[in-house]
């Protein structure tokens, strides 16, 4: 029973570590991924390397088009999109 006692402060820093560090990292990276799926043509996004453009194309899961500039488009990866400025509002069918 001595042995266990000695435990209980390791599994209590444990338990502190996983509410104050990994939980909210998790979540924060849930919301990343909802918000890179969510992405869709006319959105206005900022890269993790800072350049501000517009979805101009969705290629799949994992590739968009961004138009930077008058006729400036480059392939982004999705997962690099850091924030998404303005959102489009879906096409009324």
């Amino acid at each position: 029973m001595e042995a266990f006692g000695q435990f209980i402060p390791l599994i209590l820093i444990f338990a502190i570590m996983y509410f104050l560090l990994i939980r909210p990292q998790q979540k924060k990276l849930q919301q990343h991924q909802a918000m890179v799926a969510a992405l869709r043509r006319g959105d206005q996004v900022v890269t993790q390397g800072g350049l501000i453009g517009k979805v101009s194309k969705v290629v799949d899961d994992g590739e968009v088009i961004v138009e930077l500039g008058e006729g400036m488009k480059v392939r982004v990866v999705r997962s690099t999109i850091a924030q998404v400025l303005n959102k489009t509002e879906p096409a009324e069918a």
